[in-house]
C-alpha cells in the first residue's frame, strides 16, 4: 500500500460486520461497493493482510485502507471568510452558510468549504481523500450548520470511526411541508439511488432484486404546528446521502426549500399561502434544513465537546413568522426551542 492510508480500530460494537459495510460506515467518503473494490485490489488490510470484502470482522482488529485517488488537480486554498466555532491543531468545528459546496468534485474545482479551510490552516488530513482533506461529514450544498474537519490523520480515523459507530450526535432543525400528526416518529427505511434519476437518492421500503441498498434511520421529534408546515428536530442515527431530505420525503413531508425531492409539493403548498408567507418561503436561499446541534469526543483528549449554532437568517425569521405572537402562556413552543439558536 503506497497511498494515502486510514486505519480505524474495531470495537465490539462494530464486531461481526462486513468488512465492506464497516467501512462505509466508518468512512463516509466510501460507499459500500467503492470499499468492495478496494479489498479486491488488495488496497484495504485487515490486521496487516489483504482480506475480502466480506470478511467478519472481530473486536480489536485493525483495517487499513488505501484512499482513492482522484483524476483531476488538487484544490488549491482560497481566502474567503469562515465561521469558526471551534479550532485547536487537532479538530476544527464550522458553521456552513447555506449554498456552499463542501468539497471540490465533478464539474468544480473551486469556490468550497474546503478551499476556504487549506487558505486558513494551510494543511487538513490527508485521509478523507485528495478532494476531501480533512472531511469526515458532509452537509448538502443548501444544508447549513454544524461541520467538522480533521487537521490530521490520526484526528481524522478516530472522528471517523466514531461517526461509523454512531457515537457522534447530529440534530437538526427543519421546516417541513404538512401537519406531521405523530409527536415523535422513527423513520427506518433503507436509502439507494434512484433507479432512473442517478444523482438522486430514494427510500425503498421494498427493494428490487440486485439493487444496492444502505441502513438509514431518522429520528424525528416535532416541535410545533403550523397551518401548512411542522416544526421538527432530526437526528441521524445513520449518514447516508441527504438521508433527512429523503426520508422526510418519503413520509410525505419534505423540506421546505427542496427543490430535489419536494419541488412540486412545494409549489403546491406555496400557492395556497398569504404573500407574507408565500415571500419569507421563497426567500429562503437554501432549503430550510439546518445542522444545530454537534456532539462529540475529542479525538486527541476524549474530551466531550458540544456545539450549538443559529439557523441563517432567513430561516430564522420565517420561523418567527410562522410562530407569531407570544400566547398568555408565555413563548411558543418554536421560539422556546430557536430561542439559543436564532439570531
Amino acid at each position: 500500500m503506497t497511498g494515502r492510508i486510514v486505519s480505524f480500530r474495531v470495537s465490539a460494537q462494530a464486531a461481526g460486520q462486513r468488512l465492506d459495510a464497516f467501512l462505509a460506515g466508518a468512512c463516509e467518503v466510501l460507499t459500500r461497493s467503492q470499499a468492495e473494490r478496494l479489498a479486491k485490489a488488495g488496497k484495504v488490510l485487515l490486521n496487516g493482510r489483504s482480506a475480502p470484502a466480506g470478511r467478519r470482522l472481530e473486536a480489536g482488529d485493525t483495517v487499513e485502507v488505501e484512499m482513492p485517488a482522484q483524476a483531476t488537480a488538487e484544490p488549491q486554498p482560497e481566502t474567503r471568510p469562515l465561521e469558526i466555532l471551534f479550532e485547536d491543531d487537532d479538530v476544527i468545528v464550522i458553521n456552513k452558510p447555506s449554498r456552499l459546496v463542501v468539497h471540490p468534485g465533478a464539474g468544480r474545482s473551486s469556490g468550497t468549504l474546503v478551499n476556504a479551510l487549506l487558505a486558513h490552516a494551510g494543511k487538513l488530513a490527508a485521509g478523507g481523500g485528495r478532494h476531501r482533506p480533512g472531511i469526515v461529514h458532509r452537509l448538502d450544498k443548501d444544508t447549513s450548520g454544524l461541520l467538522m474537519v480533521a487537521k490530521t490523520d490520526a484526528s481524522y480515523s478516530e472522528l471517523s470511526r466514531q461517526v461509523g459507530e454512531r457515537e457522534v450526535e447530529r440534530r437538526y432543525l427543519s421546516l417541513v411541508w404538512g401537519r406531521i400528526q405523530e409527536d415523535s416518529l422513527v423513520i427506518d427505511v433503507p436509502i439507494g439511488r434512484h433507479h432512473r434519476e442517478r444523482k438522486r437518492m430514494a427510500a425503498v421500503a421494498q427493494p428490487r432484486q440486485g439493487r444496492t441498498l444502505r441502513s438509514a434511520k431518522t429520528h424525528v421529534v416535532v416541535r410545533e404546528r403550523f397551518a401548512a408546515m411542522t416544526l421538527i428536530e432530526a437526528r441521524l442515527e445513520t449518514g447516508r446521502t441527504h438521508q433527512i431530505r429523503v426520508h422526510l420525503s418519503h413520509l410525505g413531508h419534505p423540506v421546505v426549500g427542496d427543490r430535489t425531492y419536494g419541488l412540486r409539493r412545494s409549489r403546491q403548498e406555496v400557492a395556497k399561502l398569504d404573500p407574507g408567507t408565500a415571500n419569507l418561503v421563497s426567500g429562503l436561499k437554501g432549503h430550510a434544513l439546518h445542522a444545530h446541534f454537534l456532539r462529540f469526543r475529542h479525538p486527541t483528549t476524549d474530551r466531550e465537546l458540544s456545539f450549538s449554532a443559529a439557523p441563517p437568517p432567513d430561516m430564522g425569521v420565517l420561523i418567527r413568522h410562522l410562530s407569531g405572537r407570544k400566547t398568555d402562556n408565555g413563548a411558543t413552543e418554536a421560539e422556546k426551542v430557536c430561542r439559543k439558536h436564532m439570531p
